[in-house]
Order: structure tokens, then sequence, then C-alpha cells
């Protein structure tokens, strides 16, 4: 059986600290110029929902050539991370979401080591729920530690571990940020980490304009809904009147 140590329980986030963060970043974000909001603020429940239908979408390449990478590379990689130690190995991935390519380099975690954690780490608690739950399925030896945080605002703090420590960031999900902001989360991340631990960074490389723009343009409208989400999730916990009708999903 899988062993779950609810570092934070995944099913209660509490209300008043999302809807602080949220206020926040929209004064800060709607005041500026040009006006933006944080990428962290799509990932509520539907959110959520919305990505996991994006990335299997036959215009978005990114899932599908991450997951090629890792199916071939998988075993390599932990074993660069964990340089044949007889130590555990914990996995610790940021925007865990739903782990439907995490459990690639679980399987080849055990494959190195008998004692394996993996600390899911997501701002969505629903993600978090689905993603516990995929990973207990395929892999029960695994022991699961999930965090429910926006490690954007407050940091990760991680417990001591006596084993080497592999973060993993995938899904090009660093590209969402602007250079700072990449900057601040991997230097928060690196605090974290001790004298031969590794990070795993998932990015997407330079294509032509027309593939980048089917990606984030698709035809079945999936990501407009996603991006226009935000202004619904304002809405709904802020009390906002944003009129998502009058709004439209633009790609440049």
């Amino acid at each position: 059986m899988a062993t779950y140590v609810e570092t934070v329980d995944v099913r209660h986030l509490a209300a008043a600290d999302v809807r602080e963060a949220l206020t926040c970043e929209v004064r800060r974000g709607l005041i500026a110029r040009p006006r933006s909001l944080s990428p962290w603020m799509f990932y509520d429940a539907e959110g959520s929902r919305l990505f996991e239908r994006i990335t299997t979408l036959p215009e978005y390449y990114p899932t599908r050539t991450e997951r090629t990478i890792l199916v071939e590379y998988a075993d390599a990689i932990v074993a660069r991370a964990h340089r044949g130690r007889s130590l555990p190995l914990r996995l610790v991935e940021l925007g865990a979401g739903t782990a439907s390519k995490t459990c690639i380099l679980l399987e080849a975690a055990l494959r190195l080591s008998d004692e394996i954690v993996y600390v899911p780490v997501d701002v969505c608690p629903n993600a978090l729920e689905l993603a516990c739950q995929n990973v207990a399925c395929a892999l029960p030896e695994v022991r699961i530690e999930p965090i429910v945080r926006n490690y954007v605002t407050h940091p990760l703090q991680l417990e001591p571990f006596d084993g080497t420590t592999l973060a993993v960031y995938i899904g090009t999900s660093i590209g969402n940020f602007s250079p700072e902001e990449a900057q601040l989360i991997l230097r928060d991340l690196r605090v974290q980490l001790q004298t031969g631990d590794a990070i795993l960074l998932g990015t997407d490389m330079v294509k032509d304009e027309p593939t980048l723009l089917a990606a984030y343009d698709d035809s079945n409208g999936i990501t407009a809904a996603f991006n226009l989400n935000i202004l619904r999730r304002l809405n709904r916990e802020l009390g906002a009147n944003f009129d998502s009708g009058r709004f439209r999903h633009r790609v440049h």
C-alpha cells in the first residue's frame, strides 16, 4: 500500500489565504502597465481540469515531446541524480498537476532504490489529490507526501531528508514566468537543496511561429477557455464583475 503523509491536508487549503493571495496579485497586476496576472492564478479546480485537456490536444506538442524524452532517458536521469548511492531518493515536483508524466521517473527510481519518497507540490488541491491517487494506484511502493502550496508567493520549505533529493520542474512551466520571477523560483528552490542533490528542469526550445501559435490557440478553443477562466475565478472568489464575453483570447 502507498503511504500518505499529509504535510498539508490536500482537501482543506485555507480559503482566507487563497483569497488574500488573489487580492494582492489582482491589486498588483491590474494597476501595473501593461496589466498582467500571475500564471498560478489559472489553477483552480476548473483551470486544472482545462489544462489537463490542453495536454491531450493534437496541437499541444510539449507534453508529448516531454513524455517521449522521459520514456527514453528516465533511467539515465535518475541514475545521474542518485549517483549510485545506497540512500533513499526523494522526488520533489513543483507544479505537479496530476503527475501524469512523473510516474515514468518514479518507475525508474524504483529500479535503483527500494525507498522512494514523492513530494508533489501544487497550488490546486483537486489536482494534487488526483496526482496522489494516480501514483498510489500505479506505484504503491512509493511513499507520497503531498504539499498544497503556492510556491511563487510562499517559497517551499522542505523537511530534512536523509538521502538524495531530485527536484523536478517539468512541463515547461518555468516559461510561464518573467525572467525575474523564474530566477526567484529557482533561487528559492536551490536554498532547499543540499550538496549532491539535483534538479530536472523542463524547458521548451525555439519553434517556428505557426507551431507555437497552434499550440497556444487550439482549434477547439480549450486554451481560450483556460485563459478566460481566470476572470471567472475572480468573479467566483473575489466577487468581481468581469464579463468574460467581452474578452477574447489572442496569441502573439
